[in-house]
């Protein structure tokens, strides 16, 4: 499988499509389930709020994973992401209701290398209206 997207028809400014993901208590589970990271600030309200968080958090990297998503989707491949790196900066409240929390992502092109022929994609990452992700980039081979 390759790129879809073709090196020469992206220009730097280029947006990537904005996805909003949700997130609920039992996809923490899930996650935890495959991870193997059954830390309890990832379901358990009582001890979540006795180490000082306000509710139960997203593990960082299932946020950071949501949000790669918006670029392994726009590449058509993720075997083209070469580089992918985030700082977490904020977690995202995840609470025990009927709609938990929605990771919001936005994206575009903000470099471009002629001599690898890849791009870097800037992401902003947010819950809540607040950042939730800092320095989010990846790095992008086209065809």
């Amino acid at each position: 499988m390759a790129a879809r997207i073709s090196y020469d028809e992206v220009e730097i400014g280029t947006e990537l499509p904005a996805r909003s993901f949700p997130v609920t208590r039992a996809d923490l589970v899930r996650y935890a389930g495959a991870s193997g990271d059954f830390n309890p600030i990832h379901w358990n309200e009582k001890f979540a709020k006795e180490v000082g968080l306000p509710d139960v958090i997203a593990h960082g990297m299932f946020t950071m994973a949501e949000a790669g998503r918006v670029v392994t989707d726009w590449a058509g491949d993720p075997g083209a992401v070469a580089e992918y790196g985030v700082r977490f900066t904020r977690p995202v409240v995840v609470p025990n209701d009927d709609k938990g929390a929605v990771i919001e992502v936005t994206a575009k092109v903000a470099a471009k290398d002629d001599e690898r022929r890849t791009v870097r994609v800037d992401l902003v990452v947010k819950s809540e209206g607040q950042k939730v992700l800092g320095m989010s980039r990846a790095v992008v081979r086209l065809a």
